[in-house]
């Protein structure tokens, strides 16, 4: 895929850069300058500014000031800088500092990545082959079986959190849902009470609060599920405790089944009906759906990937990766 490459202000090396000397006394709170925000969640910003010390661009991700202050907030931050960072793969963003500003709030920086998010790209799907959105899968199919392999389940998997960059590069971002294994084989994670967000919807009929929605149909708050409920595995929207990393399958499945059909597995208008369709219903096969030809193989990889039981999909992403890397199109 050809995408823009970065502006030269920030890719550039100038020697006046380079060589300038580094402060005698290193003062972190003068650190980073020339903020500018890029992009926004429901409770983070998450910013490009210079890092005066390397004179490099980076991404800047905080807390919202109205959640700065929160303790519970600043810990799956921190959570997240540190899972991202110990996830050392080239599928993922490199984190090169996690801190605090000059009011104590905490947060990280990261490699900043200019490219176009798989949503944006699906919004103009017909200027893209399927081969190289499959790739793109499979890609993230990497990330997958090696953060699986380490332990953690990403439980984010939605077009929006799947980067395709200038030269080639696919990250899979997000990290922040992350559940994450202890080495006696306790999970950390979100806990039980569920809550809703979605604009407009009452909870009359869903049996759960509303909060403000950032976009789509989403799951967030303190001890509740979360995710963005067409991914969502039918156990991750139960809270299941014994939930692992076949729910990132079934999410990944979701996705290559956006991509073949252009629809979301899970269907309704409002967010009782979407529920009940990732707990209930059977999806169409993206075959049926298709406006053109779908290949066998990856229908059938994606039919797969959203079973409702885990225990009927593929077992690991080993195995999802080595049926999309076949020769799928005959």
């Amino acid at each position: 895929m050809n995408f823009p490459e970065p502006p030269k202000s920030y890719s550039s090396v100038f020697l006046e850069e380079t060589d300038k000397p580094l402060p005698e006394k290193i003062d972190p709170r003068m650190r980073y300058a020339f903020f500018s925000t890029i992009a926004q969640g429901g409770k983070s910003l998450i910013k490009s500014c210079k890092d005066l010390h390397l004179s490099r661009f980076v991404c800047y991700k905080t807390l919202k000031p109205e959640f700065a202050a929160d303790e519970i907030e600043q810990k799956r931050l921190i959570r997240e800088a540190r899972v991202t960072s110990m996830l050392q793969h080239p599928n993922t963003v490199p984190t090169y500092e996690l801190g605090r500003d000059g009011r104590g709030n905490p947060y990280f920086t990261m490699k900043l990545v200019h490219g176009y998010t798989l949503r944006e790209i699906l919004n103009f799907r017909e200027r893209y082959d399927l081969h190289q959105l499959v790739e793109l899968v499979i890609q993230v199919g990497h990330a997958l079986q090696y953060a699986h392999t380490h332990g953690v389940a990403h439980r984010d998997i939605k077009p929006e959190n799947i980067l395709a960059g200038p030269y080639g590069e696919v990250l899979l971002l997000d990290w922040g849902l992350a559940k994450v294994w202890h080495p006696d084989g306790r999970a950390s994670g979100s806990g039980s009470a569920l809550e809703v967000e979605k604009e407009g919807e009452s909870p009359a009929q869903s049996n759960c609060s509303v909060a403000p929605a950032i976009e789509g149909i989403t799951l967030t708050g303190h001890c509740k599920a979360q995710g963005t409920v067409h991914y969502m595995s039918p156990e991750q929207l139960k809270q299941d405790p014994s939930i692992d990393h076949r729910t990132d399958i079934f999410s990944l499945g979701a996705v290559l089944y956006e991509i073949l059909c252009g629809e979301k597995p899970a269907y309704g208008e409002k967010l009782h009906e979407v529920v009940d369709s990732v707990l209930n219903q059977k999806p169409a096969e993206a075959a049926t759906v298709a406006k053109y030809r779908v290949p066998t193989l990856l229908n059938d990889i994606a039919a797969r990937c959203l079973d409702k039981n885990p225990d009927s999909r593929f077992q690991c992403m080993e195995e999802v990766i080595m049926l999309l890397q076949q020769d799928w199109i005959s």
